[in-house]
């Protein structure tokens, strides 16, 4: 019910400003990308440990950018009719089958 409800808020913020006509399935994979990479950009040049020991500004550009890519995600999802919560289950199975726990 939580991604029904984010996909539909979703859908209503970008319908009011008219931008579906720009939301193919293409172009939303390729803003995802780019909001990826603004991910990326923030650890670059950190340790593995500095990572964990973020300021709070910092924080908060990482926790804006999540935001992004979730947006886009479930945007892409959406507009071919697929579910990211589903999709995300069905790979954590085929994962669960691929890599036993008790292999290395």
């Amino acid at each position: 019910m939580v991604m029904e409800k984010l996909q539909q808020e979703i859908s209503d913020f970008v319908d009011k400003r008219n931008w579906r006509q720009f939301h193919s399935p293409k172009n939303l994979a390729m803003a995802l990308t780019v909001e990826s990479a603004e991910l990326l950009e923030i650890f670059q040049w950190l340790t593995a440990s500095e990572s964990y020991l973020l300021d709070p500004e910092t924080l908060d550009r990482v926790e804006q950018e999540i935001g992004d890519v979730m947006i886009y995600l479930t945007t892409l999802a959406s507009s071919l009719g697929l579910d990211p919560l589903t999709a995300a289950k069905k790979k954590l199975k085929m994962n669960a089958l691929k890599y036993p726990p008790d292999q290395p």
